[in-house]
């Protein structure tokens, strides 16, 4: 008995290649999702941990210690190899300002 070729055989077969093509950027975006998703918690839980320190270096920077330090190391006073971020008035605002605004996301705010 002979085979014969189905005339509709390359449209099955590109239907085929479609749903499989389909699956795959699917499973592409799930794995993306995924692991975006537990970055993300990953951070978040960081995050949520550091809090209590974070509100106590907002506490040091509006305190007059802050003021005191930071104007001992504008007068030289401080060792010159003293790593001093927390003294740059900008860096610190600009990491609190930054808590902030995670914080209100976080909380479903904008």
């Amino acid at each position: 008995m002979k085979k014969t070729k189905k005339k509709n055989a390359a449209p099955v077969e590109d239907a085929e290649a479609e749903q499989i093509g389909r699956i795959r950027r699917f499973e592409e975006i799930l794995d993306k999702a995924t692991a975006a998703l537990n970055a993300f918690r990953s951070a978040s839980e960081r995050l949520e941990a550091i809090i209590p320190e974070v509100d106590e270096l907002a506490a040091y920077y509006e305190s007059d210690e802050w003021k005191k330090d930071f104007a001992d190391d504008e007068a030289g006073k401080l060792p010159a190899d003293l790593k001093r971020g927390v003294l740059s008035e900008d860096g610190v605002y600009n990491l609190l300002e930054e808590m902030d605004a995670v914080r209100k996301k976080l909380r479903g705010g904008k």
